[in-house]
């Protein structure tokens, strides 16, 4: 990473001229290096990181006004900072494979999400669901398995999981070990062990309680979420009709 070896290149002349120009012991000028690498790597560091936000920000403004094409091209522009700092471009790879994911472009999200960062646990949940589409359930379990090592504190992710072996791969008994797995990470956490007993007693993984979180993962057809959105409008009406009575 640039920001790195500048600040790295920086520290090692400081060091050089406090040896050589000052006659410092080695272990001062080593110390007056390390102290001058460390406030170059902040401040360079934070530079960075502000003009990255400036353009995301931008670019998560565009989403929400459905300018899509305009947020991709700002988050592709972003990109350029992937030299600069560690983890830059795993993590904007992920938003734009979010992006094209969320409005059903599977194709071009695909690429992105197999860049995308290992601790975006929706991003790496949208990739299981990829591979498991293209039939390569092996890859979607690796996945799956290393989203839920970084991110064991997501209720979702875990049901998630569940549900793809359970309703989706017909596996329910390896369902039930990942819900077991879930439950050890987050004990107490009620969707997994609703979730748990639903598939020990025989019945379906149920996701619709997430809401719109789960609805991004495009596993319910556009069929059935209107028949839910239709559902939950009836029910709206229906009590308002019982109060107004």
């Amino acid at each position: 990473m640039y920001s790195i070896l500048i600040c790295a290149a920086l520290g090692v002349i400081v060091l050089l001229v406090a040896m050589l120009g000052f006659k410092l012991a080695w272990w001062g000028a080593l110390l007056i290096g390390l102290v001058v690498f460390s406030l170059a790597f902040f401040f360079l560091s934070r530079y960075i990181s502000k003009q990255l936000m400036t353009i995301l920000e931008q670019a998560g403004k565009d989403l929400q006004g459905q300018r899509f094409e305009k947020a991709i091209r700002e988050m592709k522009e972003a990109l350029r900072f992937g030299s600069w700092q560690l983890y830059v471009t795993d993590q904007i790879n992920s938003q734009i494979g979010m992006a094209y994911y969320i409005r059903r472009d599977f194709s071009n999200a695909f690429p992105y999400l197999e860049k995308s960062f290992f601790k975006n646990w929706v991003a790496m949940g949208m990739l299981a669901i990829c591979y498991m589409k293209r039939q390569k359930r092996d890859k979607m379990e690796k996945t799956f398995e290393k989203a839920v090592q970084w991110n064991g504190k997501e209720s979702l992710l875990w049901n998630l999981y569940a549900y793809c072996l359970a309703e989706e791969c017909g596996d329910k008994s390896k369902a039930i070990a990942v819900l077991e797995k879930g439950l050890k990470k987050m004990p107490g956490d009620s969707a997994i062990t609703e979730n748990l007993e639903n598939l020990q007693a025989g019945r379906k993984v149920k996701m619709r309680s997430f809401g719109d979180p789960w609805y991004q993962f495009h596993l319910e057809s556009l069929g059935q979420l209107q028949k839910h959105q239709m559902a939950a409008m009836g029910g709206r009406m229906q009590k308002r009709m019982t109060v107004r009575r």
